[in-house]
């Protein structure tokens, strides 16, 4: 056996799950602060400020880590000779073949992407049934870029815009009725975006409650589950949806660069080629993505993501991240000039919850707010435009999160609720 041979064998085990990330059961089912603290430590985080800024991605864990600085110097070293001989081929299928155990759906209807921005673009911008007088509709906290495809869209096949208004406060009923409500105002919409877990203000919508409504009216649904995935633990046939865009970065800790669009296979034929591809035959869903050389050290690092991911449990990591939610909201929900934009129940939230000080509407004032916390506490958040009563603070606590800096955060914002 040659150098490449003996390489190459090590490399594909450990993609497949047979050597270890860590210890083993060193991340398995935990249960108590003493299992998460020890997987808290897994993360080699700064420790010169909070990071409470974790819903733009997800670091990933040092065995992680690991796995892909070992990728980089081997793909470094083998260069094209291994992907061309074995990664592109066995090495992709393997990843399709993992991704559809954890999804519930089949190999043949997932497609790699280099994230959920990416996957959805192309779902929205080659949809193919839209006609001349159709509606597109999409909310006011829909992701921005796919806002901007979805008005692309919209423009080049003649078709109007329908624009979602989601009401403050809100919950579940309250998001269903607003979309039935536009559905009966709009009776010629043909297309519709939902996003399961919103980067602005983290609320969980009833995706799955609203798909049935769309499809009793013949409306197709692409759905971005960019930060729900990895997060909220169910599979992608419980939304009901035909169409959908996803992330690896972010919740299940991939390497950045990295994730995956799902297409029921009955519906193929409703998503166009990616610009007239021909390495992939148009019944093959590959063909629907076409993003050239990619990071490729990235993609040989997701089974080492979805090793860890599923040795911790997606319901594990969404339980104790709504537990970290839950621990700072409660202690400042009912503080005088501080509102709360995430509902309290449950399946309304995850981790995501973003705040306001009362009267403190606009971008620049939360920006300024966002840079007090940096400079004065030493916490890192980020400002969120988009919601009706306007912009707001996005705090995301990540599995590297203590209690003590919750605390920190609970302390700064009593001090600015106080003025």
């Amino acid at each position: 056996m040659n150098e490449y041979q003996a390489n190459r064998r090590k490399l594909l085990g450990a993609a497949a799950g047979l050597t270890a990330l860590a210890a083993p059961g060193a991340f398995a089912a935990p249960a108590s602060d003493a299992d998460w603290e020890r997987i808290a430590q897994s993360y080699d985080v700064a420790s010169d400020f909070i990071n409470l800024e974790n819903g733009y991605y997800g670091v990933m864990a040092r065995p992680v880590a690991e796995a892909f600085k070992r990728n980089i110097d081997y793909l470094n070293r083998y260069s094209s000779f291994h992907l061309r001989r074995q990664f592109d081929n066995d090495g992709m299928e393997q990843i399709r073949a993992q991704l559809a155990r954890h999804t519930g759906v089949p190999a043949d209807e997932l497609a790699i992407t280099r994230g959920a921005t990416e996957s959805l673009q192309n779902l929205i911008c080659n949809y193919r049934l839209l006609k001349r007088g159709d509606t597109i509709m999409y909310c006011n906290l829909d992701y921005d870029a796919m806002q901007y495809a979805m008005n692309d869209l919209a423009q080049r096949h003649g078709a109007s815009v329908a624009l979602v208004q989601m009401p403050e406060p809100v919950s579940r009923q309250a998001a269903i009725d607003v979309y039935e409500k536009a559905m009966r105002q709009h009776p010629r919409t043909r297309l519709l975006l939902l996003t399961h877990v919103n980067h602005r203000t983290g609320f969980v919508l009833p995706a799955a409650e609203i798909i049935k409504v769309a499809r009793s009216r013949g409306i197709d649904v692409i759905v971005d589950v960019a930060q729900s995935w990895g997060q909220l633990d169910y599979k992608l046939p419980d939304l009901g949806a035909d169409f959908v865009g996803a992330n690896l970065h972010k919740w299940v800790g991939a390497p950045l660069g990295t994730g995956f669009l799902h297409i029921r296979k009955e519906r193929l034929d409703a998503i166009g080629v990616e610009r007239g591809d021909e390495d992939y035959a148009a019944s093959d869903i590959r063909s629907r993505v076409h993003s050239g050389t990619v990071n490729s050290a990235a993609l040989m690092t997701i089974p080492a993501a979805l090793k860890l991911h599923e040795e911790i449990g997606v319901a594990n990591r969404g339980r104790r991240l709504r537990e970290l939610r839950d621990y700072w909201v409660h202690r400042v929900r009912d503080l005088p000039n501080i509102q709360i934009l995430t509902p309290d129940d449950a399946g309304s939230y995850g981790a995501v919850t973003s705040f306001r000080l009362l009267g403190q509407t606009s971008p620049e004032a939360n920006v300024a707010l966002v840079n007090r916390l940096m400079e004065h506490y030493g916490i890192f958040t980020v400002m969120r435009k988009g919601p009706v009563g306007g912009a707001c603070i996005r705090v995301t606590p990540g599995l590297f999160t203590r209690t003590t800096d919750l605390d920190k955060l609970v302390a700064a914002l009593r001090d600015l609720a106080a003025g």
